[in-house]
């Protein structure tokens, strides 16, 4: 890559509005948390083939977003982030925690480029692909927090085809505790690649077996992505993740040339 000739169809350029920065990909705002991620999570920037640039939600961490009831002093701090993210220069915004998607709405009215706050935005094209008599099953990290607000808010009928499964409350996935159980997780998060991909595949496979209607895996956990291919491999089913969302979102502000012959 770093040997390439440069692009000779950029032959000019001119100040896109108001912005600092050039040649951006997707803006990421991450929670002010500090916990580790493998490449495939979404605060690894090293598992992406395109740039992204971080900015971190001041205050905003994952109790407040995700365990706490008034949620109403993380708006101010996330629409923060995102404008600066546009007025850097990237093309699109995104989140890294699904239970982002309570400020889809919000973000989306105060930015003038695509908003992608959670990986659940998928939910109601899912449906479309795998028709309505079966079920879209939703692994998030912990059931008892993801209201209907959520889901409304990224446009999920709450009366469809869809069944919710908790990994950490309902199921059970101990090295996720390490990283985002505030009852349980050590003053160091930590976590081994392999036990976690072993708990997500178990946990996987105990909610398709409960429900044998599921027809097509939402992982909405980002710290899930970097197991999905294990998790497709054992239970043969199509896996969305944050990893397709942010995919298709760079795809659709920086779309491809096509080279090949007729």
């Amino acid at each position: 890559m770093f040997y390439q000739n440069r692009d000779l169809n950029i032959n000019y350029a001119k100040t896109r509005k108001n912005h600092t920065c050039y040649g951006m990909g997707l803006g990421i705002m991450v929670l002010d948390d500090a916990y580790p991620g493998f490449p495939g999570d979404v605060r690894n920037a090293s598992g992406f083939p395109y740039p992204v640039q971080y900015e971190i939600a001041a205050g905003v961490d994952n109790y407040t977003l995700v365990w706490e009831k008034d949620k109403t002093p993380c708006r101010a701090p996330i629409l923060a982030a995102a404008k600066k993210l546009e007025r850097m220069g990237c093309k699109a915004i995104a989140a890294e925690c699904g239970y982002f998607a309570y400020f889809q709405k919000d973000v989306a009215g105060y930015v003038d480029v695509p908003v992608f706050m959670s990986s659940l935005l998928q939910v109601p094209f899912i449906q479309q692909l795998i028709g309505p008599e079966k079920e879209v099953g939703i692994v998030c990290a912990q059931k008892r927090f993801l209201t209907d607000t959520h889901l409304t808010n990224v446009g999920i009928d709450l009366n469809s085809n869809f069944v919710i499964a908790g990994a950490l409350d309902e199921y059970g996935c101990p090295e996720f505790d390490n990283l985002w159980d505030h009852e349980k997780r050590p003053q160091v998060p930590e976590i081994y690649y392999d036990k976690a991909q072993k708990d997500m595949i178990d946990v996987c496979k105990k909610v398709c077996q409960a429900n044998p209607k599921i027809n097509a895996i939402m992982l909405e956990c980002t710290g899930m992505q970097p197991f999905a291919r294990a998790i497709q491999h054992a239970i043969d089913l199509p896996i969305f993740s944050w990893g397709t969302l942010l995919d298709y979102a760079y795809s659709v502000v920086s779309h491809r040339d096509y080279y090949g012959h007729v």
